[in-house]
């Protein structure tokens, strides 16, 4: 439905009609109450994962999780207080059971909250014009405190992305904005739902611009989400306390003789970092290929997380205690490999068979524990330069991520943020660099595209110059079929029904007796009565929607293709109007033609060079 000024939402309107703001300024308003909405959720989720984790892990297994320094604290004693025996082979089952109940619930209510989440973000602001099911948000939510609990080896960053990411698209929905907008307030959200979990505001708002490209950004988003990821990091913070997430000595990069295990570092992680997404889409695969329910799918990955734990029950969740422990100095050199390799095959287990978490956790781990190795082993063999192996974990963990999800400055920021070693700047950028350039071609997210000249999201920057002096007029007569998808406002429903299936149209141009436009039907938005008796009475003049905005033959291709992309229709009525102001429908135009031209025009410039 074309965005017009009086079908926008209430809200939208007072911002333009009272205030006189148009979307330009109104969008740091919404960001700032995205911030708050994904600030807010941010701090529901906490909450529930941390009860949910105590009664599950602590309470019932017996088992005390390993946490960082600056982890939240809770205090659920009025539940009861853990009996203090351990039952390891009940933590074992636990992802197993937690598996199947988050599984079940995914593929019962939003399949599409299946798995990591950043990736199905990045394919809603791709190819979904930024549209994201509301009831995605709250499922995703319950299915990873649920996968998570009960010792699911993934992170809270994917999770949090398609969070955050739903609630911006659900407000964005509300107010009535085009798809353009929508894609905005998507990735506010994101960065709201990012800044506040992980307690840093620029690295979120960073890697929401960042994560949808391998070498570009969403640079018109970047103002809102840094808004967000602002106003939601401050509420979380002014509700948990300001904190960084781990606590680490003064690290400090004094001599230059280091570069070279960093730069060792930079490609161990490089290589394992190829080896983790091929791991991630070998597990998928072979996931896939089992004939069972997608939710005892899920639970035979638990089951593996269970049987991995059982060589080290550290392998379990997030794993940023273990990071701590690393950073304090507290594990050997093949504690870090093994841990390193554990994690691994526990995140592809958990996330590729369909369990609700994120890539973001595991990928900092095992960077993190390939850096604690490399710096060990410097200390060990060169003393004089290596002073301090925890410089290496923060570095690892950065560069491993940066490589994995291509997104190195982000990632780079975020582990300043998270940990405040803002001294290791330098090496940290070169072996973020470093590691992306020996892992560009792979990616965890396969919805990922090169850059903004491959993603439908921006089909209209790249067609203004070719389009844009080309009117709907000459392009019309060669054209075909411009009458296939037109329909009578008298046509029953059952009728319309039966000819969409026989031509492949879902999208109709409806016009009254006297040829003239009544407007546009989409089957796939109408709300019919379930009783078929009642569903046969329907005439099309009922469900009509007569506020489309048609073509002039005098529209340039641009123009048309700009409407029709924001319409949310494959096609568009072409109608002239006459000197009398008499109206005459002439056709339609689809989304297809337009593509057609433009591919016919681009072959020509390519000819004559």
């Amino acid at each position: 439905m074309p965005e017009t000024p009086k079908h926008r939402g209430p809200l939208a309107r007072f911002f333009r009609d009272r205030l006189g703001f148009e979307f330009v300024s109104r969008i740091y308003l919404y960001s700032v109450l995205i911030g708050l909405v994904s600030g807010l959720g941010a701090v529901i989720f906490t909450y529930g994962l941390e009860l949910a984790r105590f009664l599950l892990v602590e309470k019932l297994a017996g088992f005390r999780p390993i946490r960082s320094s600056g982890a939240i604290h809770f205090d659920f004693s009025f539940l009861g207080a853990p009996s203090g025996e351990e039952y390891l082979w009940l933590l074992l089952l636990l992802p197993a059971l937690g598996g199947l109940m988050g599984g079940w619930l995914t593929h019962r209510f939003a399949p599409e909250a299946q798995g990591a989440g950043t990736d199905a973000m990045i394919d809603a602001f791709h190819n979904q014009r930024g549209q994201i099911r509301p009831i995605v948000a709250p499922v995703k939510a319950l299915a990873t405190i649920i996968t998570l609990s009960s010792g699911g080896a993934a992170g809270q960053q994917g999770p949090l992305v398609q969070i955050g990411a739903g609630l911006g698209s659900w407000i964005g929905t509300r107010l009535k904005l085009s798809a353009a907008q929508r894609r905005i307030l998507l990735l506010a959200g994101t960065a709201g739902g990012l800044g506040a979990i992980f307690r840093a505001p620029l690295g979120a708002a960073i890697a929401s611009v960042e994560v949808l490209y391998r070498e570009d950004f969403e640079s018109d988003a970047l103002i809102p989400c840094v808004i967000s990821s602002f106003v939601a990091y401050s509420l979380y913070m002014a509700v948990f306390g300001f904190a960084h997430i781990f606590t680490l000595p003064d690290l400090l990069f004094t001599d230059v003789r280091e570069l070279i295990f960093y730069l060792i570092l930079g490609f161990l992680c490089a290589l394992v970092g190829i080896f983790y997404v091929k791991s991630l889409r070998f597990a998928r695969r072979v996931f896939d290929r089992v004939p069972l329910p997608r939710y005892w799918v899920v639970c035979c990955g638990g089951l593996l997380v269970g049987a991995l734990a059982f060589v080290d029950p550290r392998v379990l969740g997030a794993g940023f205690g273990v990071i701590q422990q690393a950073l304090d100095g507290a594990l050997g050199l093949r504690a870090l490999l093994i841990l390193a390799l554990l994690k691994v095959l526990a995140s592809s287990c958990t996330v590729s068979s369909g369990g609700a978490g994120g890539v973001f956790g595991p990928s900092l781990f095992i960077g993190g524990m390939l850096g604690g190795a490399v710096g060990l082993l410097g200390q060990q063999y060169f003393p004089d330069i290596a002073h301090q192996p925890a410089a290496y974990i923060v570095v690892g963990m950065a560069s491993f991520f940066g490589a994995v999800a291509n997104t190195p400055l982000a990632a780079l920021i975020l582990v300043i943020e998270m940990s405040g070693s803002y001294h290791l700047l330098p090496p940290l950028m070169l072996v973020s660099a470093l590691a992306l350039i020996f892992a560009r071609n792979f990616s965890v997210y396969e919805n990922q595209v090169q850059n903004k000249f491959h993603s439908p999201a921006h089909v209209k920057d790249l067609t203004v110059n070719v389009l844009q002096n080309l009117r709907v007029r000459e392009v019309f007569p060669m054209l075909q079929n411009t009458t296939e998808a037109v329909v009578s406002n008298e046509l029953a429903y059952f009728s319309l029904n039966a000819l969409s299936k026989k031509l492949g149209h879902l999208h109709f141009v409806v016009v009254n007796a006297d040829n003239q436009l009544r407007g546009m039907i989409s089957l796939d938005d109408l709300d019919v009565p379930e009783d078929e008796f009642l569903r046969n009475l329907i005439l099309i003049e009922d469900m009509v929607v007569d506020n489309v905005s048609p073509l002039d033959p005098e529209d340039n291709l641009h123009e048309a293709l700009q409407r029709l992309l924001d319409s949310g229709y494959d096609k568009l009525p072409v109608v002239e109007t006459a000197a009398d102001g008499e109206e005459s429908f002439c056709g339609y135009i689809m989304y297809l033609d337009l593509m057609r031209v433009y591919n016919e025009e681009v072959a020509k410039f390519e000819g004559k060079e």
